[in-house]
């Protein structure tokens, strides 16, 4: 009753068509080209309206939430629409985009299978991982736009976003360090007693150049005081003590002294959110950054970095795992297979959560915990693939 576009496609007049060219691998590729279109533009298409929708609903129930912080802060409706919210959208859309494809690819196989769609591509010949190729493109072309817009323009959209809370909706920030050690070179190690971020000065500075275990030269300084106009640190009430192979020291002592150091007032300003302001060759700078000074807490910045090259292989796992769960055509309707769907995303975002947690509180390594999602639900697609009907 009632054939589609497919089953007409399919059973008349393009696979007819192909019959009478002798039922070449011209033709049959010709009929398929179509069908392959049809899918594609269902999929992309299904996969925006998605998007959009469930980032108008979270910005909405952002905006409501947050409303008594707009209220006190006082932004004004421009900043909290053209700044805040124009770089919050494309934030979430990025972030839900493994789990929006997958609902797409639900909606839109369940939909074709209710209509026999599917059952008339296979009937005719179609295996079904050739049936997989539209999707594959269609999951191929987002897991690339997203592998860019993660490394290069979602980090810049977050510097924005960030800066807004940070200004708006957080509590002014302060560096409360004491005692802070820090190594700004393979062989020269920084200390300083506390630290001031309203006027960019250290207090209590040393700096220590030791080679192998042996104190070649220390500097100490009342103040540190960052120097915006020539991007130095200038070293106030300063004494230098060199120490000579021989055991001989000579000490220099001086009012002013301007020095380069592999220091800035963004290494004491607030790092929230930092990882996520980063573009990719900056998060992989920033970390050899941390690790050339010891730092033990570079998980959290691993971990972004490992996810934005996990997450294109999401979408395409998610896309063939979609499929392989709505191809089949229920009796019930569609409503099964979208509520399964909607299940298994977000079983998908809590074993995403937890892995992440985990990695971060170091019981797990960073690289693994990115790719463990992925590797489980491929293990759960495998499985469900011996089922679905050929």
């Amino acid at each position: 009753m009632g054939f589609c576009f497919l089953d007409k496609l399919v059973a008349t007049g393009c696979w007819q068509e192909a019959g009478r060219k002798s039922r070449t691998f011209a033709g049959l590729m010709q009929v398929l080209t179509i069908i392959d279109r049809y899918i594609l533009r269902k999929f992309l298409s299904a996969f925006v309206f998605v998007v959009a929708i469930l980032t108008l609903v979270i910005c909405v129930i952002d905006f409501v939430e947050k409303n008594d912080d707009f209220i006190r802060s006082k932004p004004g409706l421009e900043k909290i629409l053209g700044i805040y919210y124009l770089n919050f959208a494309p934030y979430y859309a990025n972030m839900l985009s493994p789990i929006t494809v997958f609902i797409a690819t639900v909606f839109v196989t369940s939909q074709m299978a209710a209509r026999t769609e599917i059952i008339a591509i296979l009937s005719s010949g179609v295996s079904f991982l050739r049936l997989l190729r539209p999707y594959l493109v269609g999951a191929a072309l987002i897991g690339a736009g997203i592998f860019w817009l993660n490394g290069y323009v979602i980090p810049q959209a977050n510097r924005r976003r960030v800066a807004f809370e940070i200004t708006y909706l957080k509590n002014p920030f302060t560096y409360d360090g004491r005692n802070v050690h820090i190594k700004v070179a393979p062989n020269t190690y920084a200390y300083l007693e506390s630290y001031s971020t309203a006027f960019n000065t250290g207090y209590r500075f040393t700096l220590e150049t030791i080679e192998n275990r042996v104190l070649k030269v220390k500097t100490r300084a009342e103040r540190f005081v960052w120097q915006p106009k020539t991007q130095r640190w200038r070293l106030e009430d300063y004494t230098i003590r060199r120490l000579g192979i021989d055991g001989s020291e000579t000490f220099t002592k001086g009012q002013i002294l301007d020095t380069v150091l592999r220091l800035t007032p963004q290494d004491f300003s607030s790092d929230y959110m930092r990882y996520e302001t980063l573009t990719t060759p900056e998060l992989t700078q920033y970390i050899d950054e941390m690790q050339m000074r010891g730092a033990d807490s570079t998980a959290t910045y691993q971990i972004e970095k490992y996810l934005r090259v996990t997450f294109p292989f999401a979408i395409i796992i998610l896309t063939v795992l979609g499929v392989i769960l709505s191809a089949r055509k229920a009796r019930g309707g569609v409503g099964l297979q979208i509520a399964i769907g909607f299940l298994l995303a977000f079983v998908y975002i809590i074993f995403f959560i937890m892995s992440r947690s985990i990695a971060q509180a170091g019981f797990m390594n960073a690289l693994l915990a990115c790719w463990l999602p992925n590797l489980v639900f491929s293990g759960i697609g495998f499985l469900l693939y011996k089922t679905v009907p050929r």
